[in-house]
């Protein structure tokens, strides 16, 4: 699938809808057909004038009558192959578009990691956009080309061979013409969509990141930046546009020396009586018919570059491994005690640096376990490996005795509810971010845990309370304001097993002390992981795992580590040295 070309794999596309092809060749072959008729029909009524005073009106009369009935046949067929074509474009885009959505929660969480989210956005946008356009242009073409170019050779042997051979010898060297230039064209199609990309995530990164350019008076160097990014963009697009622009008078440059020689030849056939001055005229006008698909794909050449550019992108997409499927006889987990057993895990983002290796831990049902560690030590990876957004690469983790990697990854998540540092929330009503991951949750228990998190103050002064829209990233809450929706909203999902990390650390202190007695109420026989950096959160923890470098360290009580008066200790010292 992956050494196919990017056309083949958009025709496998559209095999949905070949009911709809269907219809538009059909309506295309009686368009062509009728507008081929014309001609003839034209080249009798100018035979039809004899001379000054011998003209034949009746005849020309009925004529123009069937020309009238012709035109207005071409007309409504070439409606309804367009609509058809359309429907084919629109309703396959919709499939690729949906597909490379789902597609970004299919992939593992590394993917998504590790590629500027600009970029993905450009594909499922920019690039699928590209793709519709140029199947449109690329089916209107193709059918009604295809038709116009058989159609009028047909017409022509019929009416003169000799001259016939002459437009089919010398027509194919504007295909020549064309292909060259759309194989000089195609890597600077391919660099624009790259670069369009590119842009798109510069700017994805800057708009939401304002406030830290605005701190930091990054403005004008953000602004020459994308100077550098918009001049390559220039460059490559012009290259491209130019090359691809080539094309089209390129073709019609021979094109029209096919016409001259048909007008030439035939001349010269009529001068010596076995052609008409009517089917010289037709002859011209097929000749002319008979070029024009030639020329119109051409002049639609960059757009079609463009579009099989961007389906390179997609498809790269779509081709790339998804996250490994869970076990065929995955376990669905809907009671858990919250025993959690670590054994001997290692894991690294990288084969060349390790982070955690050989990591144990047992977790009885109903402990409260802190995590604290210098940055960078792994605390928020072990997070990752608990969730399993990221698998480990040996060793093992229970929950109830049962390996995490045997449960359905749906039901294993389902059994933690989840803080984090960094808040997210969409766009949409306060009602609806504290539902998100519990929808069946009435309006008494939203409101409840938005009590419990000492939320629902703050959002009772809202303008419409909890119906009150917020903007995308919650641009219009306070750090503190979107961190306490997170709590409510974890609170709400009533989990087996609570993870907090750094769960308050945007939160003023009086609100963070009665958060902490929020916790406390809801972690009470659950089993919860607390990651923290402020260590006075987490004096009261059963156990905590003093980490570094990937490694437990030091374990015990806050007071039995304070004993020790090893790495811990010194922590606490440094945050609490008079």
């Amino acid at each position: 699938m992956k050494n196919k070309s990017p056309v083949s794999k958009m025709l496998k596309k559209i095999r949905p809808y070949y009911g709809y092809l269907a219809i538009a060749l059909f309506s295309a072959v009686i368009s062509v057909s009728l507008t081929l008729y014309i001609p003839v029909l034209t080249g009798r009524a100018i035979d039809n004038i004899i001379d000054a005073g011998n003209v034949n009106f009746k005849n020309i009369l009925q004529i123009l009558i069937y020309i009238a009935s012709g035109i207005a046949g071409v007309t409504v067929f070439q409606w309804i192959m367009t609509y058809f074509t359309n429907i084919i474009s629109y309703k396959t885009v919709r499939d690729l578009r949906r597909e490379v959505f789902k597609k970004f929660n299919d992939v593992p969480l590394s993917y998504i990691d590790t590629r500027p989210h600009g970029d993905l956005i450009s594909r499922v946008i920019n690039d699928v956009d590209a793709v519709g356009e140029g199947l449109t242009q690329m089916f209107l073409q193709l059918f009604s080309g295809i038709v116009t170019i058989s159609g009028t050779l047909i017409f022509m042997l019929m009416i003169d061979w000799r001259i016939a051979v002459v437009v089919v010898v010398v027509t194919p060297l504007s295909l020549f013409v064309a292909a060259f230039i759309g194989k000089l064209s195609h890597n600077r199609f391919a660099k624009q969509q790259e670069l369009q990309g590119e842009i798109s995530s510069f700017v994805e990164e800057h708009i939401g990141n304002q406030r830290i350019v605005k701190a930091f008076s990054y403005e004008q160097r953000a602004f020459d930046e994308f100077e550098k990014y918009n001049d390559e963009l220039y460059d490559a697009g012009f290259k491209a546009q130019f090359a691809g622009a080539l094309a089209n008078p390129s073709t019609r440059f021979v094109n029209a020396m096919v016409y001259a020689a048909v007008g030439i030849i035939g001349a010269l056939v009529a001068i010596s009586g076995t052609l008409s001055v009517g089917q010289l005229s037709c002859f011209l006008t097929y000749a002319n018919q008979y070029t024009r698909p030639f020329n119109e794909v051409t002049g639609v050449l960059t757009q079609l570059q463009t579009a099989i550019a961007a389906a390179g992108r997609v498809f790269e997409v779509l081709e790339d491994e998804d996250e490994s499927p869970d076990p065929q006889n995955a376990k669905q987990i809907k009671e858990c005690r919250g025993n959690v057993k670590i054994e001997n895990i290692s894991f690294s983002y990288t084969k060349e640096k390790p982070l955690i290796t050989d990591f144990s831990l047992n977790v009885k049902s109903g402990s409260h376990v802190a995590i604290v560690g210098p940055t960078g030590c792994g605390k928020t990876t072990f997070i990752n490996l608990l969730m399993r957004f990221y698998d480990t690469d040996s060793g093992k983790i229970s929950i109830d005795g049962v390996n995490i990697k045997d449960m359905t990854r749906d039901s294993l998540r389902r059994i933690f509810g989840m803080v984090l540092q960094d808040s997210w929330l969409f766009c949409g009503t306060i009602m609806e971010n504290l539902r998100y991951g519990n929808e069946n949750a009435s309006d008494k228990d939203v409101i409840a845990a938005a009590k419990a998190a000492y939320a629902h103050g703050f959002i009772r002064r809202m303008p419409q309370g909890y119906d009150t829209v917020i903007s995308e990233g919650g641009g219009n809450l306070s750090q503190g304001q979107k961190q306490l929706l997170c709590i409510a909203r974890a609170m709400l999902t009533n989990p087996s097993i609570l993870i907090l990390d750094e769960a308050t650390s945007s939160i003023d202190t009086l609100t963070e002390i009665r958060v902490q007695k929020a916790f406390e109420k809801i972690m009470k026989g659950r089993t919860s992981f607390v990651v923290a950096h402020r260590l006075s959160t987490i004096k009261e923890s059963n156990v905590i795992l003093v980490m570094k470098d990937g490694n437990i360290i030091e374990q015990g009580t806050h007071n039995e580590l304070l004993a020790q008066g090893g790495f811990y200790s010194t922590l606490y010292k440094s945050q609490f040295a008079k």
